[in-house]
Formats: structure tokens, sequence, C-alpha cells
């Protein structure tokens, strides 16, 4: 309690504290933590020490001059050194991070402070780690760090510790830290000598070595335990002589490899550092060469084995190394001929391929993928010496896709991927099974991009293995009675006979030969995702290049589907239906998404045979395609087989479009089904009850009709034709729903007919969305009844907020897309319907409902109106008043004061909309006055409403919704930009100062802490309207305001502030955790138990604090020349006092 009141102290009222007490703190803590740091429990310690480094934070080194000294002092001396680094650590992270509420120049100043002691404390910590590593260390013979080093330095006479007391362990491992905190931000300088690289390398080898027997360590209480090492200084708690365990080693290694990281992970690297990176890398290439090296001393151990039994925190920092390496350094490194690049990737290829868990081969994965993105970079940027680049590496690029394509295969690792779930989806809605193959594939396909025929060279004769085995599973289909003679088929039988569909059974019953065909499948469906995902590399201007080898993949996977879909292996008995039917079901499932992949193949080679006369190879890929896949469009089929069957025919429709497509007999069978069924749905005993599988075949049948084909002149589209097709194809699909009485509510199935047909119909109208005008005409002539019909059946449904939602999602996507074809005096209809639809007391209903169907029809509604009001010209203008009003009276008042936030967004979406595209709608000023800049005055219409919709903004930014924040403010912003809104003499007159009033007071209060940067600018950006008033009219009035200043600290504060008028310029920088920001303006910071303000500038620390609403406890608010109270402790700031 004691000393969290001085950390009270410290942090909040230092300034206040008289000067002789805080010299007596300065000088009575250090001496207290002297004389009792033995005895103290470590927290307790440690806090104590925070204590200190607080008041060097604020006093070092004007009025505390002996801080650093005393701490430097600390870590020379052999008995106090563990708690000189505890103090040295704290010192790193308390001053080049410190809180904010410190200004920049000091900030600054103690970064430079601490920047002038580095080349000391890295003497210093070099100096422990040497003398540690001397004291323990047995001289024995190693090999070099690299084959083909010439002057490897500190390495060429190598000493590996064996033993290693408890005590020294204790002290290397705190000065390992101090280290790693050191390099996360000092730059790369001559401070980092080879001395202490290669110190810190001999501490990384630790986690190389193999477990050997030893005593547990004692404990801080002393007990004996084998945990990590006494932590925070605990080594002087240990009994001498006692040595450190595997763990212990093992942490010593984890630290080290976190200091090389933290030097790794620096991109700026001065030119002359790149020969001490070569260093670094020649000793990690040691390190990796005794992590893959099966020759150990022990003689017993595989790679793998090895790397189990290592500290799993070891190999994973070991892991990181390795990407930034990749990423980082690589193209620094490669063309050094004193760094074995090839040898390196060899070795780099036995540590991915014997990862003891399925995590740790994924991150070797990603290494990989970034060295081939990095190869193919270079490729395309030297193209003169394409061939001798790749060259160099193709052995290693062909080794590596025969070992990832291995990893993925069942029935040469069963075992181990069946231990990958293929259950549960994670937040990339993917199982570990899927995420596993994916980033496999993704390695393969980055290995096709460089050398294509090695890579089908190296995938086909494995797919054709699999493909074998499936291809002649239909000899095994028969009737009872017949026996089982698998082994003919996996030894390359290929069977002739049909099969008969009736009582048919899967003759497969050993239980090896079940696995071997579980295996096998698994394996052809994961090959066929490999096929699929190489489809992007025949199109383009390779297609005639590589013509054949695509169509020989198309011509393949078009015979796997046909017969899949002939024999209906899914619908077959067998042994062990729960394991085999699955798998069937998946390749299958797989050889029509693969075949799907080729469609942008297939819609270039429909391109090149229209010019062509012989056009047989390609109607007979899209028939025999067809014939595959409409019989699949059946209740009967399993809904993964289904679906994949759908976004096939749905692909060919969509992005190949061949002319004779809807001609072909199968697809005519489909489009009977529709068409002459009374029930307008696909029926249930020939088509399927999924409703995606539904909506995806009418998509697919509408597209037919309506899509131009390609190469085809205006002339030859047959629109009249097809117009004329599509207009029976939607009335058959609509034709119940047209149909519903009025009121539809003695219909039983009404509200299933209205959610179903408009599902498929809204589907139709996006998917033609971005088509040529043609396209959209017919679909808005076959639409237009049922359109007619849904607006008369919305009146009545209102109080029905699921369909209601239907029907403006219905109409929402109308309005997105066929707006122009729609007329202006129908959509004026549909509006006014809307308007006269959506009373204040329907609105409050449906928004009350927080997260339920009825927000989410207001949400839409919101979303039709900011369709409307961006169309451009004065087609929509008469409707603005009426939908003004709908904001700012009807919809505004019912959220001003609740969450509503998904309301919220859509209504401040539609208020910015309005003010950016209809600004004339508010100022009339010519262009002309515009461009002379007369000066004249401003001609403003509908002033009223501009002045409500600016307090609906102010308002929202006095609510702790920090997205409402961002967003709203990014609308001023853009308002401002596009428009000079901070310019307008009404804004600037009656409303500037207010908003800058509340934004600062943001700040102040840290509410919405994340938007520092958006709301400084923002800031600024007002100010810079008129830099002269802010300074003296606006900061005065603010400061008179504050409570608990008297006149004299309001006159010094106001004296203080430098009037800046530099534009911010604020820099990102993802890699950096604690960043800082260019001085951008002033604020003042009040401080209640010091009872006074400091002016601070507003740099702050990015944090990822929750936001929290205003709070203004024991203080007046001065706003806009008004003292506004405000109540204590209220969870939000009354809009009503500021708007």
């Amino acid at each position: 309690m004691q000393i969290n009141t001085l950390k009270n102290l410290v942090n909040k009222m230092w300034v206040g504290v008289a000067s002789e007490d805080k010299a007596e703190l300065r000088s009575c803590l250090p001496k207290l933590l002297l004389s009792q740091h033995a005895v103290l429990p470590f927290f307790i310690r440690n806090k104590l020490c925070k204590v200190i480094v607080d008041i060097g934070r604020q006093d070092w080194p004007m009025f505390y001059h002996d801080f650093f000294s005393n701490t430097l002092q600390l870590v020379q001396s052999p008995s106090l050194a563990p708690l000189g680094l505890v103090l040295l650590k704290m010192t790193s992270e308390e001053l080049v991070c410190p809180r904010e509420d410190l200004s920049v120049a000091r900030k600054e100043e103690l970064k430079k402070l601490l920047l002038d002691q580095i080349p000391t404390v890295l003497n210093l910590l070099t100096g422990i780690l040497e003398t540690v590593w001397d004291k323990h260390s047995v001289t024995v013979t190693t090999p070099p760090p690299s084959p083909t080093s010439r002057d490897t330095g500190v390495l060429a006479g190598d000493s590996t510790p064996m033993l290693l007391e408890a005590e020294s362990g204790a002290l290397c491992l705190l000065a390992l830290e101090c280290l790693a905190h050191l390099f996360s931000w000092i730059p790369l300088s001559s401070s980092i000598t080879p001395s202490l690289l290669a110190s810190i390398f001999h501490f990384a080898r630790f986690g190389c070595q193999q477990p050997i027997k030893t005593k547990p360590l004692p404990t801080s209480n002393g007990d004996s335990a084998p945990g990590n090492l006494p932590a925070n200084g605990g080594g002087g708690h240990g009994r001498t002589g006692q040595m450190v365990g595997h763990a212990e080693r093992a942490s010593l290694g984890v630290m080290a490899m976190n200091c090389i990281n933290e030097l790794m992970c620096k991109n700026c690297v001065p030119v002359d550092f790149e020969e001490f990176l070569l260093r670094m890398f020649q000793q990690t290439f040691y390190l990796l060469q005794r992590l893959t090296n099966t020759h150990s001393h022990t003689n017993t151990h595989t790679i793998k084995s090895r790397l189990q039994e290592l500290d799993e925190s070891y190999v994973e920092k070991f892991t990181d190394f390795l990407r930034l390496f990749v990423s980082v350094h690589l193209r620094r490194i490669e063309s050094n001929a004193q760094f074995p690049l090839v040898e390196f990737l060899a070795l780099l290829f036995k540590y991915t391929f014997n990862q003891p868990s399925h995590e740790g081969y994924l991150a070797c994965l990603d290494i990989w993928s970034i060295f081939l993105d990095y190869l193919t970079t270079k490729i395309r940027s030297r193209l003169a010496d394409s061939d001798s680049v790749i060259n160099r590496y193709k052995d290693a690029l062909v080794l590596l896709l025969r070992e990832v394509l291995n990893r993925i295969q069942f029935r040469l690792n069963q075992s181990q991927l069946e231990e990958l779930d293929d259950e549960t989806l994670d937040d990339d809605q993917q199982t570990e099974w899927q995420r596993y193959l994916r980033q496999s594939l993704e390695v393969v396909s980055r290995v096709m991009e460089l050398l294509p025929s090695q890579t089908f060279s190296v995938l086909f004769p494995v797919l054709q293995e699999d493909l074998d085995i499936y291809l002649g599973l239909q000899q095994f289909i028969v009737r009872s009675g017949t026996m089982s003679c698998f082994q003919l088929m996996l030894s390359g039988f290929t069977p002739l006979c049909v099969c008969v569909r009736i009582g048919r059974r899967l003759n497969i019953t050993a239980e090896a030969d079940c696995r071997k065909l579980h295996c096998a499948l698994r394996d052809l469906s994961s090959l066929l995702q490999a096929v699929g995902r190489l489809a992007e590399f025949f199109t383009g201007d390779v297609f005639t290049a590589r013509f054949n080898d695509a169509l020989a993949i198309v011509q393949r996977l078009v015979e796997v589907s046909c017969y899949g879909s002939q024999i209906s292996l899914y619908d077959v008995e067998m042994a062990v239906p729960s394991v085999l039917k699955p798998d069937l079901i998946d390749v299958h499932a797989q050889s029509l998404a693969a075949l799907q992949a080729y469609s942008h193949w297939l819609a270039q080679f429909c391109g090149e045979v229209q010019r062509q006369q012989d056009q047989t190879q390609f109607v007979d890929l899209i028939t025999s395609s067809m014939a595959a896949t409409t019989p699949l469009i059946n209740a009967k089929v399993p809904e993964k087989l289904l679906l994949s069957a759908c976004h096939l025919l749905v692909s060919m429709a969509t992005t190949v479009r061949p002319v004779f497509l809807v001609s072909l007999p199968a697809v005519q069978n489909i489009f009977n089904l529709i068409t002459e069924n009374h029930n307008h749905r696909l029926p249930q005993e020939c088509v399927c009850v999924c409703a995606r599988a539904h909506v995806l075949v009418c998509r697919a049948l509408s597209n037919m009709l309506l899509l131009p084909w390609p190469s085809l002149p205006e002339a030859e589209q047959q629109w009249p034709s097809r117009s004329s097709n599509h207009a029976r194809l939607l009335s058959s699909l609509t034709q119940q729903y047209r149909l519903l009485p009025r009121p539809p509510n003695h219909h039983p199935n009404s509200k299933a007919v209205i959610q179903q047909t408009l599902c498929v119909l809204k589907d139709l109208v996006d998917s033609i969305s971005g088509e040529a005008t043609k396209s959209r005409q017919i679909c808005y002539h076959s639409l237009q009844e049922s359109v007619q019909v849904t607006l008369a059946l919305f009146p009545l449904f209102i109080q029905q907020p699921d369909v209601t939602d239907e029907m403006l999602s219905f109409f929402l996507t109308l309005f997105q897309a066929l707006r122009v074809q729609m007329g202006v005096a129908f959509t004026e209809q549909i509006i006014q319907t809307f308007l006269s639809m959506f009373t204040r007391e329907q609105l409050a209903v449906s928004i009350l409902q927080e997260g339920s169907s009825g927000s989410k029809v207001v949400q839409k509604f919101l979303k039709i109106l900011q369709v409307v009001v961006q169309e451009p010209g004065q087609t929509f203008k008469p409707l603005l008043p009426s939908i003004l009003s709908l904001c700012l009276d009807q919809v505004y008042p019912i959220v001003a004061e609740r969450s509503c936030p998904d309301v919220k967004a859509e209504m401040f979406e539609l208020l910015f909309q309005i003010l950016h595209q209809n600004w004339r709608f508010f100022f009339k000023s010519s262009v002309l006055s515009s461009v002379q800049r007369t000066g004249a005055e401003e001609l403003m219409e509908n002033q009223a409403q501009f002045i409500a919709a600016m307090q609906a903004f102010g308002q929202s930014f006095l609510q702790p919704d920090i997205h409402i924040f961002k967003q709203n403010l990014s609308y001023l912003e853009v308002l401002n930009t596009k428009h000079k809104l901070y310019h307008r003499k009404l804004f600037r007159n009656a409303m500037l100062f207010h908003f800058i009033n509340v934004l600062l007071q943001v700040l102040l209060h840290k509410s919405h802490d994340l938007l520092q940067d958006d709301i400084t600018l923002a800031l600024y950006n007002m100010a810079a309207v008129d830099f002269s008033a802010f300074y003296s009219s606006f900061l005065p009035e603010f400061l008179n305001g504050c409570q608990g200043l008297d006149p004299h600290q309001r006159t010094t504060l106001a004296r203080n502030f430098t009037p800046e008028r530099v534009r911010p310029a604020i820099v990102f920088s993802g890699s950096v955790p604690y960043r800082e920001r260019p001085a951008l303006l002033q604020t003042v910071q009040w401080k209640p138990s010091a009872g006074n303000l400091e002016v601070i500038a507003a740099h702050h620390t990015c944090r990822t604090a929750k936001p929290r609403p205003i709070l203004l406890k024991d203080a007046d608010h001065c706003f806009g020349g008004r003292v506004l109270p405000f109540a204590r402790g209220q969870p939000e700031i009354s809009a009503a006092a500021c708007f």
C-alpha cells in the first residue's frame, strides 16, 4: 500500500511536491532498495524499482543527476548486478516509452540522453556475458559456421559450455532481457560490436543442446523444482555451485534468439552495417547446421527427434528468425559470395520437413512462400537473365515441390494427417485440414509459376495413379454374391464393364483394401484441388503456348466428372459408409470444382474458336460438362455435390457464355423443370430442396438469356427471342407470387412464397448489375410486374419485419442496378410509398428492437435513400426535403440518445451523402464567384436543415461509440476538403469553436484514444481557418472554463502556448510498437490531484484501450461563451448543452 501511494505521488502529483521532499525521496528510496532488496519479495522489490525509475523519468538529469550513473554502478558490482539489470531494463522501458503525461520535448530529451549512454551500457552487458561464458566454457572443436567461411572472427575458436551455475545463468538471462528491449528501439550502429553479437550467439546455442541430467534448481523459496531460471534477478537466492538444467539453458537460448530477432526486424540497415549482418547470418547458419545435423554427439537422434526434444519456444523463435532473414534481409545477402545461399536453402529444407508439429511446419511453409515471392519478383525485374536465376534454384524448388506434395498425401502420412481436425471451423471459416492443404497448395502454385513444366511432370504421375484407382471402382460395383478382387485394380487393371444401379454394392470389404481406398480418395481430392489451383497459369498471354497441356487437363477433368455422375458412387452400399462415402462425394465434388476453375480458360478458348471453322473440341467439352452437371441437380444428391454442380453451371453461363449452351438437351431439361412446374420451384423428386442451389440454378438460367455472347456483333445476339424466353422464365418463377390474394393473410404459405421468390429475384438482378444496358433492360422488362406486386404488398406486411426486410433488400438491389430502367416516375412512387409508411411511430417500433429484423428494415430503407440522393442531376432533387425531414425529424430523435449503432451509421451516411452530393441545395454560390473570390455574401438556402445536420454530427462526438465517431469525423473532413465546410460563414461563425471545443475535450479525457491522429488532424484543419482567433479568443476562453486554476495559472498557460501553424504530418509505422507524433497542436491537461494544469503536446502512445465515454466529474465546461455545468459522474456529456 505504501509503495502504491508513492507511485501515485510520483506519477500524478510530483509537480506539486515540495523540492525538499523530492530530494528526500530521491535519496531515501535507493538506500532502502540497496539495504532491503535481498529480503524483499520480488514483486515488492520490483515496485520499489519502478518508483525510483519514475522519479528518474521526471527529474533526470537536472534534479536527479546520479540516477543513471548509480544504475550503471550497480550493474558493475558483482553482488548487485542482478538488481542493477532490473533497474536498467525498467529504465529502458519507462524512459523510451513513457506515459502520456510527458511533453514531446521531454520524451525526445530522455531518448537522446539514453542514446548517449548506449555504448557504455552495451559494453557492460557484453562484459557480463563474456565473463560468464569464459568462466564456464570448455573448449571443444566444432565445425565452422559456414562451408565457405573465410574469416569468421569470434567463431573460429568455438567454445561450448556444457554446465552453468544457476546464479550465473540468472544473471545472463537478465542481461539478455535488457539487450532484447534495448535492441527494440536503438538503431543499428557500431555500438553493437562483433564481440557482443558473438556472446549472444554463444547463449543462443544453449537452445540447440540436448537434455542432460542435472540436479533440480532451487526456487526463490528454497525448494527444488525444475522450473525456469529465477526471474527478475533472483539468481542470488540459489546455492553457489548449483547447475542449471535443460529448461533453464533453453530459457537462455530463447532469450538470446529474442535479442537476435529484435536486430533482424530492423529494415533500415546502414551500408557499413551490412558486413556485420553477414557475420550474424554466418553464425545463424551454424546454428541451423546444429539443429539439422544427424551426426550429433550421441549419433542416435534423427533431425525430427532432435527438434522435438528442444524447447518449443526456442524452435518458434528460430523459425521467426528465418522468416525475418528471408523477408527482410535476403536481398542484401543473396549476392554475397561469402554466404552460401543454396546450402542455406538445403538446411532450411531439412528444418522445414522435420518439424515436430503441424504449426511449425506451416510456419516454415510461409517462409518458403516468402522466398518464392521474392524469387518471382526478382525474375520479373530481370527478364534478361531470368533463366540463369531459375537454373540456380531449380533443383531446390523441384525437391521442395515433391516433398510438399508428399506431405499432403494420406498414403504416405496417414497417421499425421488424420490428426488434423476437419470439422471445426476457425475465424477464416477453414478447418485445420483445409488450412494445411491451402498453404501447401499455395507453395505448389508459386513453384508452378516459376517452373511450369517441371511442376506438371511431378504432379501428374501422382494424380494419374489415384485416378486409375478411382476410375476402376466400377468393376467392384456388383449385385449381392459377387466376390471382391480389389487387388487387381490396385495393380493397374482397367475395367470395361457397365454397372447396374439397382441394388448396387461396392464389393470392397477387407480392412486393408478399405484403408488403401480411403487414402487414395483423400489424395485424389487434394490433387484435384491442386490442379484447379493451377488454372490461372494457362490463361492470358500463355494461352497459346500452354494450350495443349491445358486441353489435356480439362479433358481429363471432364472425363472424371462424367464418370462420377454416371456411376453415382454416393448412392452405392459399401462396407464402411461413414468413411468411404464422404470420400467418394468429395472426389466427385472436387472434380467439378476443378473444372469450374478452368472456366476462364474455357472462356478464352470460346473466343478463339469463334474465329475458327472447327469448333468440335470446344463443343464436345461443354456438352460433356453439362451432361456431367445437370443430372446432379436433384434432391437425392448430397448437398456438397449438388452445390458444386450448381456453381459449375453458373460459371458456364456467366464466364464461358457459349452461344449453344441454352440449346443443349441437358440444359433444356433444367429449363423445362422450372417453366413447366406449377409450383414454380424445382420439384422435390427431381430437384434440390436446398434454397442456395435453387437460387444458383435460377441465376444460371437467367444469365444464359441475359448476358451477351462474346465475340459476336450486336446484330447476332438474338435479343428478341432471348427476351421472350427470359420473360417466360421469370413469369414461371413468379407465378405463385404474383397470384397471391389481397390481403394474403388467408394464404397459408404467403410469407414463404414472398421470401423465396424475392430471394431469387434479388440474386438475378444483382448478377447483372454491372452488365450492358441491353441486359438490364430485358431483366427489368421481365421483372416489371413482380416489382409492382411487391410495392402493392409492402403496406400489407409493414408490421412483419422479416418480410419487410426481404422486400426492402429486393428494392435496394433494384435501385442499385436498375434505377435508370425503372424511370423517374416509378422511382418517386416507390420512395413516396416508403416515406408514407415509415411514420415516426413505425420507425420507433422498428429501431428500438436493437439487432432485430425491424432494425434491419430501417437500415435497408436508409440505404435505399442513400442511392437516391447520390443520383446526379436534378431528377430526384424534389425528394430531398422529405428525406431530410425523415432523417432529422423522425429517425434522429429516436437514435440520438440511444445506442443503435447500425441505424446511426446508415443515418449519418445518408446525411453525409445529402450534403456531399447536393451541396448546392444549401449553398447557391455560383462558379464565377468561387473563381473570382470576390468575398460577396454567401447565398444560402435551407439553413435550418443544414444547422440541424451539423448539430447531429456534433452530438455524435459526445457519445462513446468510437466507430460512429471515426465515421463522422471522416465525413466532416471530406466535406471540408471538397466543399470548404470549415470556411463557410455560417459554420465559421456559429459552429467552428463548438466543434474544436468538443474534440479538444475528447483528447483531454482520452475517451477515444484510438482516434488521436484523426482528431488531432481535424483540430488542426478547423483551427487553420483562423489561427489568430484560435489563439487569441478560443484558448483564453477555454482556460477560463477550467476549474481549479487561479488567474496567474491561466495567464501562464495561455502565454506558454506556441502559435503552431504547420500542417501536421502523421506517420504510421506498423513495425514499431510505440510511436510518437510530430508537433500538431498544444492541449491542456487537468490534473485534479495536483490542483493545476500543465501545458503538454498532444503526443500519445498508440494503445488498444477500450473506448470509454467522456467523464467530467469535478469541472464545469466552458463551451461557446457559456459555462455549461455537467452532472458529476454522468456517463456521457449532454449533447443538448453543446449542440
